[in-house]
């Protein structure tokens, strides 16, 4: 069964997607539940439609994007972790720990979903983490874990 999701689903697909789910699945959970609509020629032509104008607003915002890159460049984001004496740290960081931290210490509102971790953070130190602000533009952002 085709459907176009209407939120993003962990494990499943984000919103516009097309997907095929099982009919059982598609009929019992996510139309009911306003997840998704069935993949018809009106529906699919409407999903085109919205994409257009999300697109739009996007571009828009371009400049915006740019703005908070401009504001992020150059400084450091300080994360405070609980550690052990040989600086690992308990857990790991998170892009929706760095989404807190850059709202907290630059009041500046970044999706999770736009933050992206090169590696896995599990020790003291400095790292770069990368910014998808929109399709045309990226950013870094460094940050140091610190010992609470």
């Amino acid at each position: 069964m085709e459907i176009i999701l209407l939120k993003d689903i962990e494990k499943l697909g984000d919103k516009h997607d097309i997907v095929n789910v099982k009919p059982g699945y598609g009929r019992n959970y996510l139309l009911p539940q306003g997840l998704a609509v069935n993949a018809n020629a009106v529906n699919r032509k409407k999903r085109e439609e919205i994409i257009a104008e999300e697109e739009a607003k996007e571009a828009a915002r371009l400049d915006e994007y740019k703005a908070m890159a401009a504001k992020l460049d150059g400084q450091v984001l300080k994360i405070g972790v609980k550690a052990g004496t040989t600086g690992k740290i308990f857990g790991s960081v998170t892009n929706v720990q760095l989404a807190h931290a850059i709202k907290d210490q630059f009041d500046l509102e970044i999706e999770r979903k736009k933050i992206v971790l090169p590696e896995e953070v599990k020790e003291l130190g400095t790292y770069t983490a990368t910014l998808n602000l929109h399709k045309e533009f990226t950013s870094k952002v460094d940050f140091e874990l610190i010992e609470e």
